[in-house]
């Protein structure tokens, strides 16, 4: 299929789009930009409609099916049966055959009800957190030949905790499946020669992205309330880990970083909840914190992505624009969301160089405080004057709002976008 550069959404006929995730809620990195991509569809002239166990959008665009959710109970049993082990049970095939015909049906019934003409997969036929919802989806894909982008964030190759599994069949299937009328998406450089290389499929990069075009808001009142109910005075230094306590994170490090920053009182403000990956490390990381006389504070019984706002009293963006520093010391991101949003908010940032971080955003040349592993005193030093040096600080973070403006702004996914549409062109 090739790339229509006249193409005009004015006179494309496939309006209706369907995003399709185990989830669609909260501040989750994939939630997220499935919002993104939703705001750009939209300014396009394209209908979002939304797929999910979980779902945040408004009721009347929204269809909830709750064995689509990774959580749901039926699909956390099932997991247990077939990640770990290497022989699966005619009956655990049975019963992953009879959750997936009821999600297939739930899915015909979606496109149905709201005319769904593009399908938007999530995540869904990228990592088997749900396998009936990635076989269902292959069938209807199959079954329909409905024009496809399915949008990859994570693959199971890069979690250990799948590659022991008893489905190697249905992975090979659906995770991701290659049929005529999917294109891939994914969100990094090394994901696409992974990709090619697993699957021998095709696709494009489409880097996460954030809305460049627009200024971020100034500070509010808003900010200093939520220090005060988070129990911050208002000079204590705001430090964010703006992430989800699983042990890629590596919050470790962020611990250590404010333990010997030297503070009289150290504080760590952790925004995003456990995740899918069991409680262990939320212990240890409390422990650890604990022993090195670092207070962890979360903050995500209080924040919202913005879209259920109304249920909590703050935004992701209060928390950003609290922050005097960010601290993003993962061992591996699909992309870094955090990374883009300290940017847009012009907070100076901390990362561990992870391997995306090194391919693809350190070489466009942004100005931040890196280290490998650990942060030495030197990376002390500079994050202290980054702190106390507030023209050092200004000059940092208004150059890099620059370059996410040049690289990761909404007009380069509205480009990828518009040109994987016109490829449906008849």
């Amino acid at each position: 299929m090739g790339t229509n550069l006249n193409f005009s959404t004015r006179n494309f006929h496939l309006k209706n789009i369907g995003f399709i995730s185990t989830r669609i809620a909260g501040i989750d990195g994939v939630s997220l930009e499935i919002e993104k991509w939703a705001e750009v569809l939209s300014q396009e002239g394209f209908n979002c409609f939304y797929f999910a166990g979980e779902v945040d959008r408004p009721e009347e665009i929204s269809y909830v099916c709750a064995l689509a959710h990774f959580e749901h109970p039926e699909i956390a049993a099932l997991n247990q049966k077939i990640f770990g082990v290497f022989h699966r049970s005619r009956e655990t095939t049975d019963k992953i055959f009879q959750i997936k015909n009821k999600l297939k049906s739930a899915l015909y019934k979606f496109k149905k009800k709201f005319g769904i003409d593009i399908i938007i997969p999530e995540n869904a036929l990228s990592i088997p957190l749900n396998i009936p919802l990635g076989i269902a989806l292959t069938e209807l894909i199959a079954e329909t030949q409905i024009p496809t982008i399915a949008h990859h964030h994570d693959f199971f190759w890069e979690r250990d905790r799948f590659l022991i599994n008893s489905c190697p069949d249905y992975i090979a299937q659906a995770f991701p499946p290659d049929l005529p009328s999917i294109q891939h998406v994914v969100i990094n450089s090394l994901a696409s020669r992974q990709l090619n290389y697993h699957a021998g499929v095709s696709n494009t990069v489409i880097p996460n992205v954030y809305n460049f075009e627009i200024s971020p808001p100034p500070s509010h009142e808003s900010c200093l309330q939520l220090k005060e109910e988070i129990g911050l005075q208002p000079d204590d230094l705001f430090i964010l880990q703006p992430t989800r306590i699983v042990p890629r994170k590596r919050i470790e490090r962020a611990i250590e970083i404010v333990h010997n920053l030297g503070l009289s009182r150290p504080f760590l403000i952790i925004t995003h909840p456990s995740g899918d990956e069991g409680d262990d490390y939320y212990q240890h990381i409390m422990e650890y914190a604990q022993q090195s006389g670092v207070k962890i504070i979360r903050i995500d019984h209080v924040i919202s992505s913005g879209k259920n706002h109304a249920q909590k009293p703050y935004t992701i963006t209060d928390a950003y624009q609290c922050a005097d520093l960010v601290t993003y010391p993962s061992d591996y991101e699909g992309f870094g969301n955090a990374f883009l949003e300290a940017i847009y908010f012009k907070k100076p940032i901390v990362v561990n160089r992870y391997s995306i971080y090194v391919t693809d955003i350190e070489p466009k040349g942004f100005e931040v405080i890196s280290f490998e592993g650990f942060a030495t005193r030197s990376v002390i030093s500079q994050i202290k004057r980054t702190l106390f040096d507030p023209l050092y600080r200004l000059k940092m973070t208004e150059k890099n709002f620059k370059l996410g403006k040049k690289f990761f702004s909404y007009e380069i996914l509205r480009k990828k976008l518009l040109a994987l549409l016109s490829n449906f062109q008849p």
